[in-house]
């Protein structure tokens, strides 16, 4: 191949390439998800579902998490959230659990928030008091369906692939370790969420669970960030390259 040749193909090459990085740094698709991802077996714990709005043109409004039938929670109180209806459903057990010298004949199967809105752009947490956690089982799987203003229903359903492949809508999963390996400090045998579902800043102020995991949330987000912004620079000089080699050849 000959020189002009070459210079008629570098103004192609230059935009494939910014195509390619740009597409790159794009970041993957964020799911509901719980936070923190673990917590101990056999303890109580406050978690929360992590709801980002995926759609540009639709808010949801409307979050339904059934809770897994396999292990019931005897206790499950979810924390206010402002703007938002709650609306606690329970199913009787099989199996009746034990907890605190009393009998529990039901549990809480399902939870729904609705009345707010997850605009475009943003995302909202759901937190939730559970426990006694199981001491029997290494994850806890919660099935969520997430609903559109256009009536869009994401089903976020699906187990985990064999081999660790991640699934088209992974239901949220909450690993459960063993004492002293969760990555969070979860609440106490008596429950008692002031003492254990946040953690003191530098002014001595303690800050919510949910707090909490936004700021462990916010470095990958900012990695996210600083790849999109390198990936629109590389392929912007991608462009610029391809232009200047376009003129030269015209010249």
């Amino acid at each position: 191949m000959n020189a002009s040749a070459r210079l008629r193909r570098l103004p192609v090459i230059g935009a494939v390439a910014a195509g390619a990085v740009l597409l790159l740094a794009v970041p993957a698709s964020a799911h509901v998800s719980v936070q923190p991802g673990t917590a101990e077996k056999g303890g109580y714990s406050t978690i929360a579902f992590k709801v980002p709005n995926e759609k540009d043109n639709a808010s949801t409004v409307k979050l339904e998490v059934t809770l897994d039938p396999k292990h019931p929670l005897a206790s499950v109180m979810p924390q206010p959230v402002p703007g938002w209806e709650v609306k606690v459903e329970k199913a009787k057990l099989d199996k009746p659990l034990q907890m605190h010298g009393k009998t529990i004949e039901e549990a809480v199967s399902k939870i729904t928030w609705t009345g707010g809105k997850i605009e475009p752009g943003q995302f909202q947490q759901f937190p939730l008091s559970v426990g006694k956690l199981p001491d029997d089982a290494d994850e806890l799987v919660f099935k969520a369906l997430q609903t559109y203003s256009d009536d869009d229903v994401v089903r976020w359903i699906d187990p985990s692939k064999p081999g660790g492949g991640e699934a088209e809508h992974p239901a949220p999963t909450l690993k459960l370790v063993a004492k002293g390996a969760a990555a969070g400090k979860g609440d106490d045998d008596h429950h008692d969420d002031d003492k254990t579902s946040g953690k003191k800043d530098a002014d001595g102020k303690t800050e919510s669970a949910s707090a909490a995991s936004d700021k462990g949330d916010g470095g990958s987000d900012t990695t996210a960030r600083v790849l999109g912004v390198v990936g629109i620079v590389v392929g912007a000089a991608g462009v610029a390259f391809g232009l200047i080699a376009g003129r030269r050849r015209s010249a």
